[in-house]
């Protein structure tokens, strides 16, 4: 988490909340994911009926905001106007429990990784899944981008013998060592395969501009989900 100083200033940003907690009879804190990390911010007054700030700050919510900077380690939030409230994620409780679930595991990454690439992670997500992408593209790309900025990469490359993922193969996926096992009637091949490496590429926006047959996406979805366990 990005820590304040004792220096004196205010602080103009973007950000998505992560999680907020209730603080006294009218406050909250916030936890916000930025472009230059997460920052801990004190909202005064926020849950009274005609705070300005409410509208800025509610979950699934992209909004520009001011920040004042104090000696403490949490900032004041002083303005928050609503950009974008991604409202048809809210309307499906499914749809919540992935968004809620992805905001969590970005809130406990950024605690030990401090990296601008957690704010482009979290808008893309919940972009993706407020316009309808597919609910599997769009955790196959939270998982394979959040554990990328963690240090921990799919090996898309070489197989369990060190040789390069050849086009025409087929593999199996070997959980334990994390790699690719070539195999004669193997379930995964060079379509599943190029799409993960696309997927670590470029951004989510992107990917939904591709069209991917159903079958892929499920078994790469299948292979996301098996190095997940």
């Amino acid at each position: 988490m990005v820590a304040f100083g004792r220096e004196m200033k205010d602080i103009k940003t973007q950000g998505i909340v992560l999680r907020r907690t209730n603080y006294g009879e009218a406050d909250r804190i916030l936890n916000i994911i930025t472009p230059v990390g997460k920052i801990g911010v004190m909202a005064r007054g926020v849950r009274k009926p005609k705070s300005k700030l409410a509208g800025g700050v509610e979950m699934f919510t992209l909004a520009d905001l001011q920040i004042h900077q104090g000696k403490s380690e949490l900032g004041v939030l002083t303005s928050a106007r609503m950009v974008r409230h991604f409202g048809e994620i809210v309307k499906n409780y499914e749809l919540m429990q992935v968004a809620g679930t992805m905001l969590k595991r970005v809130s406990v990454a950024s605690e030990s990784v401090d990296s601008e690439e957690y704010y482009e992670i979290t808008k893309n997500v919940l972009e993706g899944l407020n316009d309808g992408m597919d609910v599997r593209l769009v955790e196959t790309w939270f998982v394979l981008n959040l554990r990328k900025v963690g240090g921990e990469e799919l090996n898309v490359h070489r197989d369990a013998s060190g040789e390069i993922l050849a086009a025409g193969e087929k593999y199996d996926w070997n959980n334990v060592d994390e790699v690719f096992v070539r195999h004669d009637n193997g379930e995964y091949g060079e379509s599943e395969i190029k799409l993960l490496r696309l997927m670590s590429r470029v951004d989510l926006k992107s990917i939904g501009r591709v069209k991917i047959e159903q079958g892929i996406i499920s078994r790469v979805y299948d292979i996301i989900r098996i190095w997940e366990n």
